[in-house]
């Protein structure tokens, strides 16, 4: 498709940004970003800080854990693949919520993105201000989160084709500096060197209290961080809009997740705690930073904690973008006012970013007013709000494969392994895991959170019905326009 072509919105109404590809944006993403951009979002906050918490309480079952709630999102991005290839759309998931599961779970699904974005945003302008913190402890952290937001703010005003470089290095540099973790981790086992040589050794993983130190009922409770540190891999399907080559870049980068998931997650934490016993870390402290200190480098604990700072940077830039796209589609379909749906000179979602940024700015409050708890608080909402865009794309995704079998539907070049099989695996772990949050006492607000949210998306449903009863029902999409030259 050339810039030359006008794109048309499922009503069949020319895009706001006239002659412009989907709906108005710049396929200005490469393969080499996308996939950058698809690793990335597997490395994050979540990872680099929410790590430690959740040694402290699982020991070094932890790995385990990562492992099985890898297993899901893989089987989660797959589902999200077949769809992406099916009919691959700005907006992705809502859309497949809107054509499969009607109207208003598509302006649910959109709006429940946005909040975890928004609350994603949050938690990682908190985990920034804390690692600027181990330089400058004088600092206090709001300040710190306000200087962030702004500065990503502008950032994110420019071009998509700078934001996915800007994104392309930052996710090059956690990667770069990840397998480097693991390499000098190899080689203090392997060779015994640093102060942490002495005592490095694989039986650090049962010689303290066996691998389950705190039971396997405490390992399991860690599923909701661990859940949470998986967040944002399914931008890849946000992107699908701005990308040169769909059909040949996602896959690519879905394809990619296990390895992913095996070394940046698997690997590097248990590399970590053979080198460190696991009683050496505590909450709040990023367990990478802490591994360095322990080997007794202190110049690459400096540098970790930049790099962890930069993860946290990266994922919040993320966030700005994805929240602009996903008020444009969901002005698009007349869930949100119309005014989201003007794009910049530069071709992006200026209004929808801006007052996403000011949402954001919640997190610079919590900073102020309960610096120790922002973090928990935050991330638990966001992994809520994650569990029911996944959810929306495994149920999504399980209708669609009923209506090719049907023959109501084409089949999709990127055909999940196992079927819809694999999504009703996937469906349970996640109701399993919204059950582990309902009874922890910690973490069970954030579903007081969402109940509230839910309410106030029923009530604005219910006014949108009333000023126009036609969005209540069903459109057929119409297929994406044949691709010129």
């Amino acid at each position: 498709m050339t810039s030359s072509q006008v794109d048309k919105h499922y009503d069949g109404s020319e895009a706001v940004g006239g002659d412009a590809p989907e709906e108005g944006y710049e396929r200005g993403l490469g393969s080499r970003q996308v996939q950058m951009i698809a690793i990335g979002g597997a490395i994050g906050v979540g990872l680099f800080l929410g790590a430690g918490a959740n040694i402290a309480k699982a020991g070094p079952s932890l790995i385990m854990m990562y492992a099985l709630a890898g297993v899901i999102i893989f089987f989660i991005m797959r589902a999200l693949g077949e769809l992406l290839l099916y009919r691959p759309v700005s907006g992705s998931f809502a859309e497949y919520s809107r054509e499969f599961l009607g109207p208003f779970f598509g302006y649910f699904t959109g709006w429940t993105y946005w909040l975890m974005w928004v609350v994603t945003g949050m938690a990682e302008l908190t985990a920034a201000a804390i690692y600027v913190h181990y330089w400058f402890p004088d600092i206090p952290q709001w300040v710190t989160a306000l200087v962030f937001l702004v500065v990503l703010f502008v950032a994110n005003l420019i071009s998509v084709k700078l934001f996915g470089e800007i994104e392309f290095w930052f996710s090059m540099v956690k990667v770069t500096a990840l397998i480097g973790m693991i390499v000098i981790g190899l080689g203090v086992l392997t060779f015994g060197f640093s102060s942490a040589g002495d005592t490095a050794s694989v039986a650090n993983l049962w010689q303290f209290d066996g691998f389950f130190p705190k039971g396997i009922g405490s390992s399991l409770m860690t599923l909701q961080g661990v859940m949470f540190a998986y967040l944002a891999v399914e931008l890849v399907g946000v992107t699908a809009g701005e990308s040169e080559n769909p059909e040949k870049t996602l896959p690519k980068a879905i394809n990619t997740l296990p390895w992913r998931i095996a070394l940046f997650y698997v690997g590097a934490l248990t590399v970590i705690l053979c080198v460190v016993k696991w009683t050496e870390f505590a909450p709040g402290v990023s367990p990478f930073v802490e591994a360095f200190a322990k080997i007794g480098i202190p110049a690459g604990a400096g540098i970790v904690n930049f790099v962890v700072l930069t993860a946290a940077l990266s994922s919040c830039n993320s966030g700005m973008y994805s929240t602009g796209r996903m008020l444009r589609t969901l002005a698009d379909s007349g869930e949100a006012p119309k005014i989201f749906n003007r794009l910049s000179s530069t071709k992006t979602p200026a209004f929808g970013i801006t007052v996403s940024v000011l949402f954001m700015g919640i997190g610079v409050i919590l900073n102020y007013v309960v610096p120790e708890k922002a973090f928990g608080y935050v991330t638990s909402v966001a992994t809520a709000a994650g569990i029911w865009t996944w959810l929306m794309i495994l149920i999504s995704h399980i209708l669609y494969r009923r209506a090719v079998d049907a023959g109501r539907l084409p089949a999709s070049s990127f055909p999940a392994p196992g079927g819809a099989r694999c999504s009703y695996v996937a469906v349970a772990f996640l109701l399993f895991v919204t059950g582990l949050i309902a009874y922890d006492a910690d973490s069970r607000v954030c579903l007081y959170v969402m109940a509230v949210w839910a309410a106030a998306l029923a009530v604005g449903w219910a006014v949108l019905k009333a000023r126009d009863p036609q969005i209540a029902q069903r459109r057929e999409p119409e297929p994406e326009p044949e691709k010129v030259g």
